[in-house]
């Protein structure tokens, strides 16, 4: 007997039937999909993420992805004697992650190893979006930021050592003076948004900086060591990295007019920020600062469709739990066939994302391969709409299986729900997505070839599968219409998931997903897979 553990035989009544949660997540022994593929494809690092994996997934780690959220952050205006500071105060759980983060490659993997680079670190966010995805955001702009500072390499070379310094230093502080650097973004304006054609901030010319006048409505991680932004020099759109300090120790003229209140991501800060004459330096060359800045987005997008697969597996893990652990009806819920059908119908929608997205990052690390360049062009951007529109429908589902206790804060399923729409909107809504597939099969021709390719290996073992890519190839062959869009991209997404499987999942699992992904026998809710699926061996993956 537990003298420390809570006291069940109360006053009224007797606690009987309420599953005590387990006090750390086992992220890497428990996921069997995750090992196999980051075993198969990342091997030199596997080893990496085994020790990441146990880290963020200890009682400590949980606890401070839970402090972090329930103490947003808080933005710090002015010191007492009324002096501008222009700072945001974290919880120090929200520090403790990003240093775990920071420090075991998120940012750095990519660009620092030879093998494997973008697999390690979509693994590591996938595993970071089952515990605080919060941190992910600025850790996730850090490691983007690299490719972006490169149009300019001797200019931004102290700044991409220290994003991949592995250091991390919340200090607020020039950068010179830091062992470790964070980059944010601020692009979006309030007459713009996604069109950054429409971008209004100017930049005038002091020597050889800038000085930069305008807003910007979003700008992520505001405590970031600096921020790539976009601004007119005679009115060509051009790409500028804008410290929080100026090279004389000053603060820069950023001001930070408030937070967002957001639906949910609250640990992390979003803010409205101001230009007030901010110092600033170009990256890349001079009127092509939407092309500079694509660089970085393309990156980000690699972890916007490994992040609802992070999520999807935190919320069916609590699901899965709890109804193996809670009884009704004189036995498991978990045992009840209903239930059984419902869990093992969104294990495939998170296996099918999982699977994918590290796919999609297997592709950026073989980048100098082109046509595997070209594949994740396109692959990224299928990936991030679809993954991202099931990633809702999987949470509330699984928040559904929890009942009344699912609808309740002291479980994980409301920030989990909350957090689930984020990443289907942060760099790029649904409808921008699809444009922007629209615009690489016209313009990039080489990747749709790709594409082609890439389900055409997955050919031949599964007819239902087969009938399925002849019928989508013969129905877009003369291109693919705006209004149609959203379908194309769902039905290359989803058969890019079950070649997947086909060629590198589990048998009953890939079976299972073309059945009711690609032929149809699927109702219109989680839970109405064909008769005879066999439900039980899915479940046991999860």
């Amino acid at each position: 007997m537990n003298p420390f553990a809570p006291r069940a035989t109360l006053a009224t009544h007797e606690v009987t039937n309420q599953p005590v949660p387990p006090a750390a997540l086992s992220l890497w022994d428990d996921d069997r999909v995750l090992r196999d593929l980051v075993v198969q494809g990342a091997p030199e690092l596997a080893e990496r993420v085994v020790v990441f994996a146990a880290e963020i997934g200890s009682a400590r780690s949980l606890d401070d992805g839970r402090l972090a959220n329930r103490f947003p952050p808080e933005l710090v205006t002015f010191d007492r004697g009324g002096r501008r500071i222009d700072e945001v105060s974290f919880h120090p759980g929200y520090h403790a992650l990003m240093e775990k983060g920071i420090s075991a490659g998120y940012c750095a993997l990519p660009w620092t190893v030879a093998k494997g680079g973008h697999l390690a670190h979509g693994a590591m966010v996938y595993l970071m979006s089952q515990v605080e995805p919060g941190v992910c955001c600025p850790m996730t702009m850090t490691y983007a930021a690299v490719p972006a500072l490169s149009a300019s390499p001797e200019a931004m070379a102290p700044w991409t050592a220290g994003c991949l310094s592995g250091r991390y230093d919340s200090s607020s502080q020039p950068a010179a003076a830091k062992a470790g650097l964070t980059i944010g973004m601020a692009m979006t304006e309030k007459q713009g948004g996604s069109d950054l054609r429409g971008t209004t901030t100017r930049a005038q010319p002091v020597g050889d900086a800038f000085r930069l006048v305008g807003h910007k409505w979003f700008c992520s991680a505001p405590m970031s060591d600096a921020f790539l932004t976009l601004a007119r020099v005679d009115q060509k759109l051009t790409a500028f990295l804008v410290p929080r300090w100026t090279p004389d120790g000053d603060r820069n003229a950023i001001h930070l007019m408030r937070l967002k209140d957001k639906l949910g991501n609250r640990a992390n800060a979003s803010s409205e920020i101001e230009y007030h004459g901010a110092w600033a330096v170009p990256v890349g060359e001079p009127g092509r600062g939407i092309a500079t800045i694509l660089e970085m987005v393309h990156h980000t997008r690699l972890d916007t469709c490994l992040a609802p697969a992070g999520l999807m597996r935190r919320a069916l893990v609590e699901a899965v739990w709890w109804t193996r652990h809670r009884t009704a009806f004189g036995k498991p819920l978990a045992d009840h066939p209903l239930m059984t059908a419902v869990l093992a119908d969104l294990a495939l929608d998170w296996q099918a994302a999982l699977t994918l997205g590290l796919r999609v990052a297997e592709a950026f690390d073989n980048s100098g391969d082109a046509e595997e360049r070209a594949f994740a062009r396109l692959a990224v951007a299928l990936a991030k709409y679809w993954s991202n529109k099931r990633c809702p429908v999987v949470v509330a589902e699984a928040m559904e299986c929890l009942g009344g206790m699912g609808y309740v804060e002291d479980t994980p399923m409301p920030w989990l729900y909350r957090e689930a729409p984020l990443n289907g909107i942060w760099e790029g809504t649904g409808n921008v997505i699809c444009l922007d597939i629209l615009r690489t099969v016209s313009k990039v021709p080489e990747s749709l070839a790709a594409l082609h390719r890439e389900l055409e290996r997955a050919a031949g073992a599964d007819q239902r599968y087969d009938a399925a890519l002849k019928a989508a190839i013969v129905r877009w062959s003369g291109g693919v219409a705006e209004n149609d869009a959203r379908r194309f991209a769902e039905t290359m997404a989803r058969l890019l998931q079950a070649g997947l499987l086909i060629r590198r999942g589990d048998p009953v699992v890939a079976e299972a997903f073309v059945a009711s992904r690609l032929a149809g026998d699927w109702g219109q809710a989680p839970g109405t897979l064909a008769p005879g699926t066999d439900c039980g061996h899915i479940l046991s993956l999860v």
